[in-house]
Protein backbone atom coordinates (compact mmCIF):
# COMPACT_ATOMS: atom_id res chain seq x y z
CA UNK A 1 0.00 0.00 0.00
CA UNK A 2 2.88 2.36 0.57
CA UNK A 3 3.67 1.96 -3.18
CA UNK A 4 -0.11 3.28 -4.01
CA UNK A 5 0.24 5.84 -1.68
CA UNK A 6 3.49 7.09 -3.42
CA UNK A 7 2.06 7.47 -6.72
CA UNK A 8 -1.05 9.01 -5.57
CA UNK A 9 1.32 11.67 -3.49
CA UNK A 10 3.17 12.21 -6.65
CA UNK A 11 -0.03 12.12 -8.74
CA UNK A 12 -1.37 15.02 -5.80
CA UNK A 13 1.75 17.07 -6.39
CA UNK A 14 1.16 17.30 -9.94
CA UNK A 15 -1.96 18.02 -9.78
CA UNK A 16 -1.19 20.86 -6.99
CA UNK A 17 1.44 22.02 -9.17
CA UNK A 18 -0.45 21.91 -12.56
CA UNK A 19 -4.41 23.33 -11.61
CA UNK A 20 -4.53 25.11 -8.50
CA UNK A 21 -3.31 28.30 -10.02
CA UNK A 22 -6.59 27.96 -12.41
CA UNK A 23 -8.75 26.80 -10.01
CA UNK A 24 -8.26 29.73 -7.34
CA UNK A 25 -6.57 32.06 -8.85
CA UNK A 26 -3.27 31.99 -6.87
CA UNK A 27 0.11 30.09 -7.12
CA UNK A 28 0.77 26.79 -6.56
CA UNK A 29 1.36 25.16 -3.04
CA UNK A 30 3.40 21.88 -2.86
CA UNK A 31 1.41 19.40 -0.62
CA UNK A 32 3.67 17.38 1.91
CA UNK A 33 2.76 14.02 2.29
CA UNK A 34 1.70 12.88 6.00
CA UNK A 35 4.24 10.61 7.73
CA UNK A 36 2.76 6.78 8.40
CA UNK A 37 5.72 6.50 10.67
CA UNK A 38 4.89 9.69 12.94
CA UNK A 39 0.67 8.35 12.78
CA UNK A 40 1.47 4.98 14.17
CA UNK A 41 4.01 6.40 16.85
CA UNK A 42 2.00 9.33 18.16
CA UNK A 43 -1.13 6.74 18.56
CA UNK A 44 1.33 4.03 20.40
CA UNK A 45 1.92 6.94 22.58
CA UNK A 46 -0.85 8.52 23.53
CA UNK A 47 -2.69 4.82 24.25
CA UNK A 48 -0.50 3.70 25.69
CA UNK A 49 -0.68 2.48 29.90
CA UNK A 50 1.53 5.05 30.29
CA UNK A 51 -0.87 7.74 29.63
CA UNK A 52 -3.80 6.12 31.67
CA UNK A 53 -6.52 6.46 29.24
CA UNK A 54 -6.07 10.53 29.19
CA UNK A 55 -9.21 11.47 31.26
CA UNK A 56 -8.91 15.01 32.60
CA UNK A 57 -7.41 15.43 35.85
CA UNK A 58 -5.27 12.91 36.28
CA UNK A 59 -1.75 12.31 35.30
CA UNK A 60 -2.65 11.29 31.73
CA UNK A 61 -3.74 14.52 30.80
CA UNK A 62 -0.90 16.53 31.99
CA UNK A 63 1.33 13.98 30.04
CA UNK A 64 -1.25 14.11 26.86
CA UNK A 65 -0.49 18.25 27.33
CA UNK A 66 2.86 18.03 27.56
CA UNK A 67 3.10 15.37 25.01
CA UNK A 68 0.96 17.38 22.00
CA UNK A 69 2.86 20.70 23.43
CA UNK A 70 6.36 19.56 22.54
CA UNK A 71 5.31 18.09 18.99
CA UNK A 72 3.47 21.63 18.53
CA UNK A 73 6.82 22.90 19.22
CA UNK A 74 8.90 20.36 17.55
CA UNK A 75 7.44 21.92 14.70
CA UNK A 76 7.96 25.30 15.07
CA UNK A 77 3.92 26.11 15.32
CA UNK A 78 3.36 29.09 17.41
CA UNK A 79 1.27 29.24 21.01
CA UNK A 80 -2.13 29.90 19.92
CA UNK A 81 -3.60 31.28 22.65
CA UNK A 82 -1.86 34.63 23.31
CA UNK A 83 1.72 33.35 23.45
CA UNK A 84 0.54 30.25 25.61
CA UNK A 85 0.11 26.65 23.85
CA UNK A 86 -3.17 26.02 26.10
CA UNK A 87 -6.83 27.17 26.80
CA UNK A 88 -7.56 26.85 30.52
CA UNK A 89 -11.52 25.45 30.74
CA UNK A 90 -12.89 25.44 34.03
CA UNK A 91 -15.13 22.57 34.72
CA UNK A 92 -17.10 21.35 37.93
CA UNK A 93 -18.13 17.86 38.77
CA UNK A 94 -21.62 17.67 39.69
CA UNK A 95 -22.65 13.99 41.44
CA UNK A 96 -26.24 13.90 41.44
CA UNK A 97 -28.36 12.84 44.18
CA UNK A 98 -32.00 12.76 42.84
CA UNK A 99 -34.85 11.85 45.28
CA UNK A 100 -36.01 8.12 45.18
CA UNK A 101 -39.19 8.91 43.47
CA UNK A 102 -41.00 11.48 41.55
CA UNK A 103 -44.85 12.03 42.50
CA UNK A 104 -47.13 13.20 39.96
CA UNK A 105 -50.03 14.41 41.61
CA UNK A 106 -53.37 16.53 40.78
CA UNK A 107 -55.07 14.01 38.73
CA UNK A 108 -57.79 11.41 39.04
CA UNK A 109 -55.09 8.70 40.66
CA UNK A 110 -51.59 10.15 41.98
CA UNK A 111 -48.34 8.51 40.09
CA UNK A 112 -45.11 7.68 41.88
CA UNK A 113 -42.50 6.97 39.14
CA UNK A 114 -39.46 5.48 40.48
CA UNK A 115 -35.88 6.56 40.08
CA UNK A 116 -33.91 4.41 37.25
CA UNK A 117 -36.61 2.22 36.50
CA UNK A 118 -39.10 4.94 35.33
CA UNK A 119 -36.88 8.21 35.36
CA UNK A 120 -33.71 9.80 35.48
CA UNK A 121 -32.64 13.79 36.83
CA UNK A 122 -29.92 15.78 37.35
CA UNK A 123 -28.99 19.58 36.80
CA UNK A 124 -26.33 21.56 35.49
CA UNK A 125 -26.55 24.40 38.02
CA UNK A 126 -23.67 24.51 40.26
CA UNK A 127 -25.90 24.92 43.63
CA UNK A 128 -26.04 22.44 46.60
CA UNK A 129 -29.81 21.31 45.55
CA UNK A 130 -32.93 22.05 43.06
CA UNK A 131 -36.30 20.77 43.02
CA UNK A 132 -39.38 21.18 41.82
CA UNK A 133 -42.78 21.49 43.43
CA UNK A 134 -45.60 20.70 42.42
CA UNK A 135 -44.51 22.27 39.19
CA UNK A 136 -47.21 22.36 36.09
CA UNK A 137 -46.47 19.84 33.89
CA UNK A 138 -46.90 20.99 29.90
CA UNK A 139 -46.63 18.63 27.30
CA UNK A 140 -45.31 21.01 24.37
CA UNK A 141 -45.00 18.20 21.54
CA UNK A 142 -40.83 18.32 20.06
CA UNK A 143 -40.33 21.02 21.66
CA UNK A 144 -39.03 22.94 18.75
CA UNK A 145 -39.02 26.17 17.79
CA UNK A 146 -37.70 26.24 14.04
CA UNK A 147 -38.26 29.58 11.63
CA UNK A 148 -36.72 27.83 8.86
CA UNK A 149 -39.60 25.37 9.08
CA UNK A 150 -42.05 27.44 10.33
CA UNK A 151 -42.75 25.64 13.38
CA UNK A 152 -43.17 26.64 16.65
CA UNK A 153 -44.18 24.08 19.58
CA UNK A 154 -44.25 27.00 22.07
CA UNK A 155 -45.96 29.24 19.99
CA UNK A 156 -48.71 31.76 21.90
CA UNK A 157 -47.07 29.70 25.51
CA UNK A 158 -46.05 30.82 29.16
CA UNK A 159 -44.21 27.59 30.17
CA UNK A 160 -42.02 30.30 32.89
CA UNK A 161 -41.86 28.18 35.81
CA UNK A 162 -43.68 24.83 34.64
CA UNK A 163 -42.01 21.95 33.51
CA UNK A 164 -42.09 20.94 30.05
CA UNK A 165 -42.68 17.19 28.66
CA UNK A 166 -41.37 16.68 25.14
CA UNK A 167 -40.65 14.20 22.78
CA UNK A 168 -37.29 12.78 21.65
CA UNK A 169 -36.12 13.75 17.90
CA UNK A 170 -37.60 15.94 15.78
CA UNK A 171 -41.07 16.15 13.77
CA UNK A 172 -39.68 14.70 10.40
CA UNK A 173 -38.99 11.39 12.14
CA UNK A 174 -41.31 8.83 10.93
CA UNK A 175 -43.28 10.86 8.98
CA UNK A 176 -42.88 9.24 5.91
CA UNK A 177 -41.96 12.67 4.34
CA UNK A 178 -38.44 13.10 3.62
CA UNK A 179 -39.21 16.80 2.81
CA UNK A 180 -40.63 17.22 6.40
CA UNK A 181 -37.81 18.54 8.30
CA UNK A 182 -35.30 15.93 7.17
CA UNK A 183 -36.93 13.36 7.45
CA UNK A 184 -34.81 10.52 8.59
CA UNK A 185 -32.15 12.18 9.15
CA UNK A 186 -32.20 13.94 12.14
CA UNK A 187 -31.83 17.78 12.78
CA UNK A 188 -30.72 19.28 15.71
CA UNK A 189 -34.23 19.99 16.65
CA UNK A 190 -34.30 16.70 17.82
CA UNK A 191 -31.18 16.17 19.74
CA UNK A 192 -31.60 16.03 23.42
CA UNK A 193 -29.20 18.86 24.12
CA UNK A 194 -31.37 21.52 22.04
CA UNK A 195 -34.39 20.48 24.41
CA UNK A 196 -33.13 21.23 27.64
CA UNK A 197 -31.22 24.41 25.57
CA UNK A 198 -35.15 25.45 24.38
CA UNK A 199 -36.80 25.31 27.56
CA UNK A 200 -34.32 27.22 29.27
CA UNK A 201 -34.17 29.77 26.52
CA UNK A 202 -38.51 29.65 27.22
CA UNK A 203 -38.17 30.12 30.87
CA UNK A 204 -39.66 26.37 31.92
CA UNK A 205 -38.30 25.36 35.10
CA UNK A 206 -37.96 21.77 34.32
CA UNK A 207 -37.62 19.29 31.08
CA UNK A 208 -38.53 16.10 30.83
CA UNK A 209 -37.81 13.95 27.79
CA UNK A 210 -39.76 10.90 27.08
CA UNK A 211 -37.60 8.31 26.06
CA UNK A 212 -37.90 5.89 23.09
CA UNK A 213 -35.51 3.76 21.88
CA UNK A 214 -35.96 3.95 17.64
CA UNK A 215 -35.95 7.78 17.94
CA UNK A 216 -33.44 8.39 20.57
CA UNK A 217 -31.07 5.79 18.83
CA UNK A 218 -30.15 4.15 21.79
CA UNK A 219 -32.01 2.22 25.03
CA UNK A 220 -32.95 3.32 28.33
CA UNK A 221 -30.14 1.78 30.12
CA UNK A 222 -27.80 4.38 28.14
CA UNK A 223 -30.18 6.94 29.32
CA UNK A 224 -29.93 5.78 33.22
CA UNK A 225 -26.53 4.66 33.20
CA UNK A 226 -25.37 8.19 31.36
CA UNK A 227 -27.50 10.51 33.55
CA UNK A 228 -26.83 8.82 37.10
CA UNK A 229 -23.77 9.75 39.22
CA UNK A 230 -20.78 12.10 38.99
CA UNK A 231 -20.60 13.81 35.32
CA UNK A 232 -18.20 16.97 34.55
CA UNK A 233 -19.63 20.22 32.96
CA UNK A 234 -17.81 23.24 32.27
CA UNK A 235 -18.19 25.36 35.23
CA UNK A 236 -20.88 28.16 34.56
CA UNK A 237 -21.37 29.17 38.28
CA UNK A 238 -24.45 32.05 38.25
CA UNK A 239 -25.42 31.20 35.16
CA UNK A 240 -29.10 32.27 34.50
CA UNK A 241 -29.91 30.30 31.28
CA UNK A 242 -30.18 27.16 32.27
CA UNK A 243 -33.68 25.30 33.84
CA UNK A 244 -33.84 23.63 37.75
CA UNK A 245 -34.36 20.52 36.64
CA UNK A 246 -33.22 18.28 33.31
CA UNK A 247 -34.26 14.41 32.94
CA UNK A 248 -35.65 11.95 31.18
CA UNK A 249 -38.50 9.36 31.50
CA UNK A 250 -39.84 6.10 30.21
CA UNK A 251 -42.71 5.90 27.71
CA UNK A 252 -43.86 3.29 30.05
CA UNK A 253 -44.14 6.23 32.72
CA UNK A 254 -45.07 8.63 30.52
CA UNK A 255 -48.44 7.14 29.48
CA UNK A 256 -49.03 6.61 32.97
CA UNK A 257 -49.04 10.43 33.32
CA UNK A 258 -50.62 10.96 30.81
CA UNK A 259 -53.66 8.58 31.53
CA UNK A 260 -53.57 10.19 34.82
CA UNK A 261 -54.76 14.06 33.18
CA UNK A 262 -57.68 14.63 32.13
CA UNK A 263 -56.56 15.61 28.29
CA UNK A 264 -56.64 13.54 25.56
CA UNK A 265 -53.26 12.23 25.14
CA UNK A 266 -53.83 9.10 22.24
CA UNK A 267 -51.62 9.00 19.82
CA UNK A 268 -49.58 12.10 20.98
CA UNK A 269 -46.66 11.31 18.81
CA UNK A 270 -48.91 11.54 15.52
CA UNK A 271 -50.25 14.58 16.72
CA UNK A 272 -47.10 16.53 17.86
CA UNK A 273 -46.14 16.11 14.15
CA UNK A 274 -49.05 18.04 12.42
CA UNK A 275 -48.93 21.61 11.87
CA UNK A 276 -52.25 21.57 14.12
CA UNK A 277 -50.41 20.74 17.03
CA UNK A 278 -51.20 22.77 20.73
CA UNK A 279 -49.20 22.79 23.01
CA UNK A 280 -51.82 21.97 26.22
CA UNK A 281 -50.97 21.48 30.06
CA UNK A 282 -51.44 18.10 31.23
CA UNK A 283 -53.45 19.63 34.23
CA UNK A 284 -50.66 17.71 36.79
CA UNK A 285 -47.80 19.02 38.78
CA UNK A 286 -44.58 17.16 39.57
CA UNK A 287 -42.72 17.15 43.07
CA UNK A 288 -38.54 15.84 42.55
CA UNK A 289 -35.58 17.12 43.61
CA UNK A 290 -31.64 17.13 43.29
CA UNK A 291 -28.59 17.48 45.41
CA UNK A 292 -25.27 17.93 44.39
CA UNK A 293 -21.92 16.86 45.69
CA UNK A 294 -19.88 19.98 44.05
CA UNK A 295 -15.90 19.75 42.87
CA UNK A 296 -14.52 21.96 40.80
CA UNK A 297 -11.21 21.73 38.74
CA UNK A 298 -9.57 23.24 35.32
CA UNK A 299 -8.48 20.98 32.08
CA UNK A 300 -6.68 22.37 29.19
CA UNK A 301 -7.50 22.60 25.27
CA UNK A 302 -4.50 22.67 23.40
CA UNK A 303 -3.75 25.27 20.57
CA UNK A 304 -1.23 25.98 17.93
CA UNK A 305 -0.75 28.63 14.63
CA UNK A 306 0.76 28.92 12.19
CA UNK A 307 -0.16 32.39 10.84
CA UNK A 308 -0.96 33.57 7.62
CA UNK A 309 0.76 35.33 5.09
CA UNK A 310 -1.49 37.73 3.85
CA UNK A 311 -5.01 37.37 5.70
CA UNK A 312 -3.50 36.61 9.37
CA UNK A 313 -7.11 37.44 11.12
CA UNK A 314 -8.86 34.77 9.04
CA UNK A 315 -8.78 31.27 10.19
CA UNK A 316 -8.90 27.95 9.42
CA UNK A 317 -9.14 25.61 12.49
CA UNK A 318 -8.53 21.76 12.58
CA UNK A 319 -10.08 20.24 15.69
CA UNK A 320 -9.63 16.64 17.36
CA UNK A 321 -10.30 15.88 21.08
CA UNK A 322 -7.18 14.25 23.18
CA UNK A 323 -9.07 13.00 25.97
CA UNK A 324 -10.85 9.51 26.51
CA UNK A 325 -12.28 7.82 29.78
CA UNK A 326 -8.85 7.27 31.93
CA UNK A 327 -9.31 4.46 34.65
CA UNK A 328 -12.34 2.64 35.51
CA UNK A 329 -14.47 -0.44 35.78
CA UNK A 330 -12.25 -3.40 34.72
CA UNK A 331 -13.31 -5.41 32.40
CA UNK A 332 -11.45 -8.70 30.90
CA UNK A 333 -8.75 -8.20 33.40
CA UNK A 334 -8.17 -4.24 31.94
CA UNK A 335 -9.08 -1.42 33.42
CA UNK A 336 -7.51 1.11 31.41
CA UNK A 337 -9.58 2.67 29.13
CA UNK A 338 -6.35 3.46 26.75
CA UNK A 339 -8.88 5.30 23.82
CA UNK A 340 -6.35 3.84 20.83
CA UNK A 341 -9.30 4.84 18.03
CA UNK A 342 -11.28 6.90 20.12
CA UNK A 343 -9.64 9.13 19.79
CA UNK A 344 -5.51 8.69 19.89
CA UNK A 345 -6.17 8.07 15.79
CA UNK A 346 -7.99 11.63 15.37
CA UNK A 347 -4.95 13.28 17.78
CA UNK A 348 -2.38 11.76 15.97
CA UNK A 349 -3.95 12.58 12.46
CA UNK A 350 -4.27 16.18 13.77
CA UNK A 351 -0.49 16.21 14.45
CA UNK A 352 0.41 14.96 11.01
CA UNK A 353 -1.41 17.27 8.97
CA UNK A 354 0.50 19.69 11.62
CA UNK A 355 3.91 18.09 10.79
CA UNK A 356 3.12 18.45 7.15
CA UNK A 357 1.64 21.78 7.09
CA UNK A 358 4.88 23.13 8.72
CA UNK A 359 7.12 22.16 6.05
CA UNK A 360 4.93 23.65 3.14
CA UNK A 361 4.96 27.52 2.16
CA UNK A 362 3.21 29.78 4.79
CA UNK A 363 -1.19 30.03 4.33
CA UNK A 364 -2.46 32.94 2.80
CA UNK A 365 -4.86 32.63 6.06
CA UNK A 366 -3.88 31.35 9.16
CA UNK A 367 -4.17 27.37 10.13
CA UNK A 368 -4.97 26.73 13.72
CA UNK A 369 -4.56 23.07 15.38
CA UNK A 370 -6.82 22.49 18.74
CA UNK A 371 -6.76 19.54 20.52
CA UNK A 372 -9.98 19.78 22.93
CA UNK A 373 -10.68 18.12 26.08
CA UNK A 374 -13.88 16.55 27.80
CA UNK A 375 -15.55 15.76 24.17
CA UNK A 376 -16.71 12.22 26.50
CA UNK A 377 -17.73 14.40 28.73
CA UNK A 378 -20.18 16.44 26.53
CA UNK A 379 -17.88 18.34 24.13
CA UNK A 380 -17.43 20.62 26.64
CA UNK A 381 -14.15 21.82 25.70
CA UNK A 382 -14.51 22.35 22.32
CA UNK A 383 -17.92 23.98 23.88
CA UNK A 384 -15.70 26.18 26.11
CA UNK A 385 -13.50 27.15 22.93
CA UNK A 386 -17.16 28.02 20.74
CA UNK A 387 -18.07 30.27 23.89
CA UNK A 388 -14.90 31.72 24.68
CA UNK A 389 -13.27 31.83 21.12
CA UNK A 390 -9.45 32.88 20.88
CA UNK A 391 -10.10 33.61 17.16
CA UNK A 392 -13.30 35.50 15.82
CA UNK A 393 -16.34 33.07 14.69
CA UNK A 394 -16.95 35.65 12.11
CA UNK A 395 -13.67 35.98 11.07
CA UNK A 396 -13.26 31.87 11.18
CA UNK A 397 -13.95 31.15 7.80
CA UNK A 398 -14.52 26.57 8.89
CA UNK A 399 -13.90 23.58 11.13
CA UNK A 400 -12.26 20.74 9.90
CA UNK A 401 -13.00 18.22 12.75
CA UNK A 402 -11.47 14.47 13.24
CA UNK A 403 -12.50 11.71 15.93
CA UNK A 404 -11.98 7.88 15.17
CA UNK A 405 -10.22 7.68 12.15
CA UNK A 406 -10.20 3.77 11.28
CA UNK A 407 -6.50 2.11 11.30
CA UNK A 408 -7.43 -0.68 8.76
CA UNK A 409 -5.90 0.25 5.77
CA UNK A 410 -7.34 2.45 3.22
CA UNK A 411 -10.93 3.37 1.79
CA UNK A 412 -12.90 3.65 -1.02
CA UNK A 413 -15.03 6.05 0.37
CA UNK A 414 -15.06 9.32 2.05
CA UNK A 415 -18.47 8.68 4.63
CA UNK A 416 -19.61 12.32 5.27
CA UNK A 417 -21.52 12.89 8.75
CA UNK A 418 -23.97 15.56 8.22
CA UNK A 419 -23.90 15.37 4.50
CA UNK A 420 -25.88 18.10 2.90
CA UNK A 421 -25.00 20.88 5.88
CA UNK A 422 -22.39 23.00 3.87
CA UNK A 423 -19.92 23.86 0.71
CA UNK A 424 -17.07 22.09 2.49
CA UNK A 425 -18.49 18.54 1.55
CA UNK A 426 -18.14 19.44 -2.02
CA UNK A 427 -14.18 20.94 -1.49
CA UNK A 428 -13.65 17.50 -0.08
CA UNK A 429 -15.53 15.12 -2.77
CA UNK A 430 -13.28 17.10 -5.62
CA UNK A 431 -10.51 15.70 -3.53
CA UNK A 432 -11.52 12.48 -2.78
CA UNK A 433 -12.13 12.13 -6.78
CA UNK A 434 -8.02 12.67 -7.41
CA UNK A 435 -7.84 10.40 -4.45
CA UNK A 436 -10.27 7.84 -6.30
CA UNK A 437 -12.56 7.82 -3.90
CA UNK A 438 -16.29 8.43 -3.50
CA UNK A 439 -17.92 10.49 -1.13
CA UNK A 440 -21.40 9.28 0.95
CA UNK A 441 -23.66 10.38 3.35
CA UNK A 442 -23.78 8.67 7.05
CA UNK A 443 -25.65 5.06 6.11
CA UNK A 444 -27.29 5.93 9.88
CA UNK A 445 -28.25 9.25 9.75
CA UNK A 446 -31.14 8.86 12.26
CA UNK A 447 -28.98 8.74 14.99
CA UNK A 448 -27.71 12.05 14.97
CA UNK A 449 -23.96 11.67 14.65
CA UNK A 450 -23.49 15.49 13.00
CA UNK A 451 -23.94 17.01 17.05
CA UNK A 452 -22.11 14.22 18.93
CA UNK A 453 -18.20 15.52 18.45
CA UNK A 454 -16.67 18.75 18.83
CA UNK A 455 -17.19 20.55 15.11
CA UNK A 456 -21.01 20.60 16.57
CA UNK A 457 -19.72 23.20 18.64
CA UNK A 458 -18.59 25.14 16.00
CA UNK A 459 -21.42 24.52 13.70
CA UNK A 460 -23.75 26.21 16.76
CA UNK A 461 -21.55 29.48 16.73
CA UNK A 462 -22.14 29.58 12.88
CA UNK A 463 -18.52 28.07 11.51
CA UNK A 464 -19.42 25.42 8.57
CA UNK A 465 -17.95 22.24 9.64
CA UNK A 466 -16.84 19.25 7.86
CA UNK A 467 -16.01 15.48 9.93
CA UNK A 468 -15.45 12.95 7.38
CA UNK A 469 -13.39 9.47 7.12
CA UNK A 470 -13.31 6.23 5.32
CA UNK A 471 -15.26 4.03 6.90
CA UNK A 472 -17.48 2.36 4.93
CA UNK A 473 -15.98 0.35 2.12
CA UNK A 474 -12.06 -0.83 1.76
CA UNK A 475 -10.24 -0.12 -1.06
CA UNK A 476 -9.56 -4.12 -1.79
CA UNK A 477 -11.50 -6.17 0.90
CA UNK A 478 -14.74 -4.39 0.23
CA UNK A 479 -17.84 -3.14 2.75
CA UNK A 480 -18.19 -6.93 4.14
CA UNK A 481 -15.12 -6.58 5.62
CA UNK A 482 -15.37 -2.81 7.04
CA UNK A 483 -18.84 -4.16 8.31
CA UNK A 484 -17.40 -7.09 10.55
CA UNK A 485 -14.51 -4.81 11.68
CA UNK A 486 -17.24 -1.89 12.76
CA UNK A 487 -19.48 -4.73 14.27
CA UNK A 488 -16.66 -5.90 16.28
CA UNK A 489 -15.36 -2.68 17.42
CA UNK A 490 -18.51 -1.43 18.30
CA UNK A 491 -19.65 -4.70 20.51
CA UNK A 492 -16.29 -5.15 22.18
CA UNK A 493 -13.94 -2.06 21.80
CA UNK A 494 -16.08 1.26 21.87
CA UNK A 495 -15.52 2.51 25.42
CA UNK A 496 -14.17 -0.09 26.82
CA UNK A 497 -10.60 -1.00 27.58
CA UNK A 498 -10.28 -3.32 24.76
CA UNK A 499 -10.27 -0.15 22.63
CA UNK A 500 -6.02 -0.25 22.63
CA UNK A 501 -3.34 -0.16 20.49
CA UNK A 502 -2.61 -3.07 17.89
CA UNK A 503 0.44 -4.30 15.66
CA UNK A 504 -1.98 -5.34 13.17
CA UNK A 505 -3.05 -1.87 12.33
CA UNK A 506 -2.02 -0.17 9.63
CA UNK A 507 -1.78 3.50 9.10
CA UNK A 508 -1.14 3.78 5.15
CA UNK A 509 -6.06 4.74 5.16
CA UNK A 510 -5.10 6.91 7.97
CA UNK A 511 -2.54 8.65 5.91
CA UNK A 512 -5.04 8.98 2.82
CA UNK A 513 -7.80 10.58 4.86
CA UNK A 514 -5.61 13.09 6.46
CA UNK A 515 -4.11 13.49 3.31
CA UNK A 516 -7.29 14.45 1.66
CA UNK A 517 -8.65 16.76 4.97
CA UNK A 518 -4.90 18.40 4.65
CA UNK A 519 -5.87 19.26 0.81
CA UNK A 520 -9.58 20.59 2.20
CA UNK A 521 -7.76 22.82 4.71
CA UNK A 522 -5.29 24.02 2.64
CA UNK A 523 -7.30 25.17 -0.64
CA UNK A 524 -9.63 27.13 1.95
CA UNK A 525 -6.39 28.84 3.39
CA UNK A 526 -5.16 29.83 0.29
CA UNK A 527 -8.30 30.97 -1.43
CA UNK A 528 -10.30 34.19 -1.27
CA UNK A 529 -13.83 32.02 -0.68
CA UNK A 530 -15.81 31.15 2.30
CA UNK A 531 -17.15 27.84 2.37
CA UNK A 532 -20.94 28.41 2.77
CA UNK A 533 -23.68 26.51 4.78
CA UNK A 534 -25.97 25.28 2.19
CA UNK A 535 -29.80 26.29 2.24
CA UNK A 536 -32.25 24.11 4.69
CA UNK A 537 -29.10 24.14 7.24
CA UNK A 538 -30.21 24.91 11.08
CA UNK A 539 -27.07 26.87 11.48
CA UNK A 540 -27.04 28.74 8.41
CA UNK A 541 -28.73 31.73 9.78
CA UNK A 542 -26.55 32.12 12.03
CA UNK A 543 -23.48 32.56 9.88
CA UNK A 544 -25.47 34.67 7.51
CA UNK A 545 -26.10 37.00 10.75
CA UNK A 546 -22.65 37.24 11.50
CA UNK A 547 -21.62 37.91 8.03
Amino acid sequence: MKKLLTIWSIGLLLFSCDNSSSSTGESAVVIQSISEASLKNHVQVLASDDFQGRKPFTEGETKTINYLTDQFKSYGLEPGNNGSYVQEVPMVELTAMPSETMVVSGGSNEVVLNLLEDFVVYTEKVVDEVSLDASELVFVGYGVVAPEYDWNDYEGLDVKGKTVVVLVNDPGFASGDSTFFKGETMTYYGRWTYKYEEAARQGAAGCLIIHETVPAGYGWSVVRNSWSGASLYLDQSGAVDQSEVLGWITRKAAIKVFEASDVDMKNYAEKSRSRDFQAESLGLNASVSVKNKIAKDKSQNVVANITGSEKPDEYIIYSAHWDHLGISQEIDGDSIYNGAHDNASGTATLLGIAEAMSKMDQPKRSVVFLAVTAEEQGLLGSKHYAQNPIYPPNKTVANINMDGITAWGPMKDLTVVGYGQSELEDIAEAIAKKQGRYIIPDPDPGKGYFFRSDHFQFAKVGIPALYASGGYEHMTKGVAYVDSLNKVYLNTQYHRPQDEYSDSWTYDGMALDGQLLLEVGNQIANSNEWPKWKKGSEFKSIRDQDK
